[in-house]
């Protein structure tokens, strides 16, 4: 019987201090001690973080991935040694990519046995651990790794390594706790420190006037953008400049959030409508890819950034046309250039005709997407923008779609979102992960409706048995519903972008596109969730009303849709 703390009180102090909520975990066989303190948290009732289980790392991941994305708050991911890190690393790089902090942790051993008075386990020697230690495994897809040497350090390198992950550049950290500091003693400090948030930062007063006065003086401003609905915040702030000086708001290639209130008169949609190239100034806010390729980026406008990180170090090529950068955390930024063009005064006949001819814009955009889908509405097939927008219909006002399509993206992007803060998310890195972002997104949110969007050739990426088993397990009701396309479209599309006239286009032999298909809806029976495949137009309505109505009662729902493209 454990009578006096050890490294495994130690971890789970450092994950107190840093307010973690919840540990997601695959699990592996070093945890005991970690286990041990959890233990004796719940039986003394002690303030402390929820330990979930799950059976896939990347599912852990995406987990805390999906979480963080709506509370703003950091999460801790405990995985097994080093193979455990190779299976989530797909995780770990998608939120090295979206810049969302977490604590990953695994362990490893150290003594392989010839401690007479401990024993790790025989499978370390020969099967688990890593020759250079487990952070190398991680060292490009975190912010920073390293192994914890000591009992007496293990507590504070925890603490410092998460302040560090929530310091912009926000990003995941690594640890690798070795079973041999966790199992020694451990004597905590007199004091246990609580870290402060980590701080907003703001560019210079002179750069946010420059730039305010650059904006008053621009006569066609335009606004593109990929991460201001980062936090709803951000997402209200954004709207305020808009509106103050009538700019449009463009959503570019990878918007990751829901930005702007896409029913609003200044939201011109995502891609790139004709103001971008008659623009005389643009600001790129939360932007990694505002056009592609350099060339085509705006023939006639100034750029300013305004950006957490104007340059991210993980992207290969990222040129930057910006001869002005407003640096630091992009709401408060915002919003003092807001207030720097309201104490400045406006031309308000130029915002006002600026508005009208918006509006204008605005209007005839919403009248031909709502042409679109009185179209796809008269054939016997289910077309992407149909289902997008019964999707819309159907779904309650809060709802919030965790988004994985590729090649339907600009159908659900034009047809279901409405920009409401924090109602749309979309998963960063590679394909397999959007099951659990939208299982931590309902975690994070119970009373919201969380619909999960993906093509076929995603689902089968997705570990979709443990996600299912998981939202089971833990009354988390999510929609997940299927793009069915019938193929890996995104594959053929580039490979026929390619060779237009090649052997697979001559002879209808595309390699890369087939699916081993099967009723994807079927996985739903053995989690006791609803599932159905839709077929026809006709279908549509009363199955996603159905679904709907499952979640809403806390059974998950599973909808394999069949489309003709």
């Amino acid at each position: 019987m454990k009578n006096s703390p050890d490294g495994g009180d130690a971890v789970l102090q450092a994950f107190r201090a840093l307010g973690i909520d919840y540990v997601m975990s695959s699990p592996g066989s070093e945890w005991g001690p970690v286990w041990e303190a959890m233990a004796q948290q719940k039986l003394s009732n002690e303030p402390g973080p929820t330990y979930l289980t799950c059976a896939h790392e990347t599912l852990a991941v995406n987990l805390a991935v999906g979480y963080t994305s709506i509370t703003g708050r950091m999460q801790a991911v405990m995985l097994h040694a080093g193979v455990g890190l190779l299976q989530g690393a797909l995780g770990i790089e998608g939120a090295l990519r979206g810049a969302i902090p977490m604590v990953v942790m695994s362990g490893e051993s150290l003594s392989f046995g010839e401690d007479p008075e401990f024993n790790p386990g025989f499978q370390w020697q020969a099967l688990l651990n890593q020759v250079g230690s487990n952070p190398r495994l991680l060292e490009p897809l975190v912010k920073w790794s390293q192994q914890a040497g000591s009992v007496t350090a293990v507590h504070q390198q925890i603490v410092s390594a998460g302040e560090l992950a929530q310091r912009t550049p926000r990003a995941p950290v690594y640890m690798s706790v070795p079973i041999e500091v966790m199992t020694q003693p451990w004597t905590p400090p007199d004091e246990l420190r609580d870290p402060p948030p980590p701080p907003v930062l703001t560019a210079t007063a002179d750069d946010i006037d420059a730039v305010a006065q650059m904006l008053l003086a621009a006569k066609n401003p335009a606004i593109i953008t990929e991460e201001a609905g980062r936090d709803p915040a951000g997402h209200a702030a954004l709207l305020e400049l808009a509106e103050l000086l009538a700019i449009p708001v463009v959503e570019g290639l990878f918007a990751l959030y829901a930005n702007f209130p896409t029913d609003h008169a200044l939201y011109q949609g995502p891609g790139r409508p004709p103001l971008i190239d008659e623009a005389d100034l643009i600001l790129t806010i939360g932007c990694r890819q505002p056009w592609y390729p350099l060339a085509n980026k705006p023939r006639k406008a100034r750029i300013v950034a305004i950006d957490d990180t104007p340059f991210r170090d993980h992207m290969v090529y990222q040129p930057s046309e910006a001869e002005r950068f407003i640096e630091g955390t992009i709401t408060a930024n915002l919003e003092l250039l807001a207030a720097a063009i309201r104490a400045a005064g406006t031309d308000s006949d130029a915002v006002e005709a600026r508005r009208a001819t918006l509006t204008a814009a605005s209007d005839a955009r919403r009248v031909e997407i709502k042409a679109t889908e009185a179209d796809a509405a008269k054939h016997d097939t289910i077309s992407p923008a149909l289902l997008a927008a019964s999707i819309a219909k159907a779904a309650p006002d809060d709802v919030i779609v965790v988004d994985e399509c590729i090649t339907h993206r600009p159908a659900i992007l034009r047809h279901l979102r409405s920009g409401a803060a924090h109602s749309y998310f979309r998963v960063n890195g590679g394909l397999g992960q959007s099951m659990g972002v939208a299982l931590g997104a309902k975690l994070a949110a119970p009373d919201r409706a969380v619909v999960n969007t993906l093509g076929d050739g995603t689902f089968l990426y997705n570990p979709a048995v443990q996600a299912l088993a998981f939202a089971r397990e833990h009354q988390l009701a999510t929609l997940t519903i299927v793009f069915n396309n019938h193929g890996y479209n995104a594959m053929r599309k580039d490979q026929e972008s390619y060779y237009p006239d090649g052997v697979a286009a001559r002879n209808d032999l595309w390699m890369g596109h087939p699916i081993t298909e099967f009723d994807y809806a079927e996985l739903a029976k053995p989690f006791g969730a609803f599932g159905a495949k839709v077929e026809t137009p006709a279908e549509l309505a009363g199955v996603l009303e159905a679904a709907f109505a499952a979640i809403a009662e806390g059974r998950p729902a599973l909808l394999n849709v069949l489309l003709d493209a």
